[in-house]
């Protein structure tokens, strides 16, 4: 069956835009792209007339939490809840992830092995749900921020155990906690956790089985540390200063800014079920996140899109919000849906399947009524999604249901 998508707007994912295209979709696979008077399109072939519509590579989330659901207290929720309803929940979650035009998501902590469970799942077509690239328990050190959807350990050897544990569940990538959090209490974003013997520990080992490493982030001596030891991505990156911002560019790292997490934790206010402590970090390193993405953007560091979704009132299906905000402090909206689809794609390592629009690459695809390109708002809006599209099969959208 050949899918032909005609007549329409289509975004690439690197910054190319095309009017008056179509695009081919045999299988799970885009066959062409390009100019509509240049395409034609085969007999027989199911037809969507494009016209006011914008075709996108699908968006992809690097930084989520499947097991975690918005509550304003995630970490009494996850320590209370059974780990069979968990799992349900984590896959509600998931519907609803990628109803949201989120087809691929980097899971970077979760309370037990069932995301691999919920992974297989999703990919066995049992269930709807994005593509998963999972890490399972984040490594953290004894009483480490995290833990409670983390493993906890001291030592080179211990991290190693750990590393290796995590890659026999079955992860993607490996988590590790460089700094405290504003979510576990008792730890501060400014100051380091872990080693960087440890952290060096957990580099070596998830390269030795082919995994890259994402590292949790807030102070500069927590980044630092970890940029040093060799990680892919930095997760939050709230009080990065210039000469962190140069170490960034000078070792490749990715900064997967997580402007919602924060956002949405400040902005609760006394009494609505945030401990004092979480929302108290979170009021006072607002502005200076912004002041961080601000510099990163300026200073040309490697972003990629990611919500830190389920943390308090940090949504699933809400994920694009954080292309909002980063549009809000300077990027344009074309630098943000990038860093939502290929930038994304590279970091996570699956560039050569997803996150443009080409000849030969996966048809995961978002399509917008309207141009995101002059409101990027409205890919938050669930009634301007026209559908959604996951290895060449709509699963999501009013084009799904007329399939």
């Amino acid at each position: 069956m050949i899918i032909a998508i005609h007549h329409t707007r289509i975004l690439d994912g690197v910054g190319a835009l095309l009017e008056q295209a179509t695009l081919l979709i045999r299988g799970s696979k885009i066959t062409a792209v390009g100019p509509s008077r240049q395409i034609t399109i085969p007999k027989g072939a199911i037809r969507i007339d494009g016209r006011g519509l914008t075709v996108m590579p699908g968006l992809i989330d690097c930084h989520v939490h499947l097991c975690l659901g918005g509550e304003p207290d995630v970490v009494d929720a996850v320590q209370s809840e059974n780990p069979l309803y968990i799992l349900l929940k984590s896959a509600r979650h998931a519907r609803m992830t990628v109803e949201a035009g989120i087809t691929t998501v980097r899971d970077v902590g979760s309370c037990d092995h069932s995301i691999f469970t919920l992974k297989r799942a999703i990919d066995g077509g049992m269930m709807p749900g994005p593509r998963i690239v999972g890490a399972g328990l984040a490594i953290c050190m004894i009483g480490g921020h995290g833990r409670f959807i983390g493993q906890e350990v001291e030592g080179v050897d211990q991290v190693r155990q750990a590393v290796a544990a995590q890659v026999a569940a079955g992860a993607d990538v490996v988590k590790v906690i460089a700094s405290g959090g504003v979510l576990t209490p008792g730890t501060s974003p400014d100051e380091a956790q872990m080693t960087p013997e440890e952290l060096r520990a957990a580099v070596d080992e998830a390269k030795q089985a082919g995994r890259k490493v994402a590292a949790h982030a807030h102070g500069v001596s927590g980044m630092r540390n970890a940029i040093r030891a060799g990680v892919h991505s930095i997760e939050h990156g709230t009080l990065m200063d210039d000469d962190t911002a140069g170490l960034f560019v000078e070792h490749g790292v990715y900064m997967v800014p997580t402007l919602s997490a924060l956002a949405t934790t400040a902005a609760g206010r006394r009494g609505c079920g945030i401990p004092d402590s979480a929302l108290d970090k979170a009021k006072a390193m607002t502005k200076r996140h912004q002041a961080s993405f601000k510099l990163a953007h300026r200073r040309g560091l490697l972003i990629a899109m990611g919500t830190d979704a389920g943390t308090p009132f940090n949504y699933h299906g809400d994920n694009a919000q954080e292309l909002d905000r980063m549009a809000a402090l300077g990027m344009s909206p074309m630098e943000a849906i990038i860093a939502s689809t290929s930038a994304a794609a590279r970091l996570i390592g699956i560039q050569k399947q997803v996150g443009t629009i080409a000849r030969g690459k996966v048809a995961d695809l978002l399509i917008i009524d309207g141009n995101p390109l002059r409101k990027i708002e409205i890919l938050r809006n669930r009634s301007r999604i026209a559908g959604v599209m996951q290895g060449g099969k709509f699963v999501a959208g009013p084009l799904a249901e007329k399939r």
